[in-house]
């Protein structure tokens, strides 16, 4: 019984202690000073090739992810990309079944947390502002847009204002 009640005691550390994510390796809490004032311009999250977005799932502990964001006329976009089945959203990735029921995240740009909602994107028009913005930052993404017959599944997401 002992060794079972010091076990439990690793493990709360394990889950207590920040832990962010790598590469493509989950993490749960993300550390950073809190940003509550409105941001109308995103240029500044040009230099961050990578960030991460903390997600919130049922059970209280978060969920972090890293992923790529790219800005365009005061919005921001993050893609998603399915390379096992089912390559649809929800169902392709956990993160992605977190926020399709719960879309309050922090993305974490820098040392910076920004809480914002996250919402998949279905309109054509705002697809491709988002694809566009996402070739301008990523020669990956340039290659995407210039090849989609080559190009894996993948859904474009939209970065809120938790007001709107």
């Amino acid at each position: 019984m002992h060794h079972l009640h010091h076990l439990s005691f690793i493990l709360l550390c394990l889950i207590l202690s920040a832990c962010e994510p790598q590469d493509r390796r989950p993490g749960n809490w993300l550390s950073g000073e809190p940003v509550e004032t409105k941001i109308e311009d995103w240029h500044f999250s040009d230099d961050f090739p990578e960030v991460f977005l903390q997600t919130h799932p049922w059970y209280g502990v978060p969920h972090s992810v890293t992923v790529v964001l790219a800005t365009a006329n005061g919005k921001l976009f993050s893609p998603s990309i399915y390379y096992a089945e089912p390559k649809r959203f929800p169902d392709g990735k956990y993160w992605n079944r977190i926020v399709a029921k719960n879309p309050n995240i922090e993305v974490k740009i820098g040392d910076k947390l920004y809480p914002r909602s996250i919402h998949l994107i279905t309109d054509e028009n705002e697809f491709e502002q988002g694809l566009e913005a996402l070739a301008k930052k990523y020669p990956f993404w340039r290659s995407v847009k210039d090849a989609p017959e080559e190009a894996p599944t993948f859904v474009i997401m939209e970065l809120r204002d938790r007001t709107e």
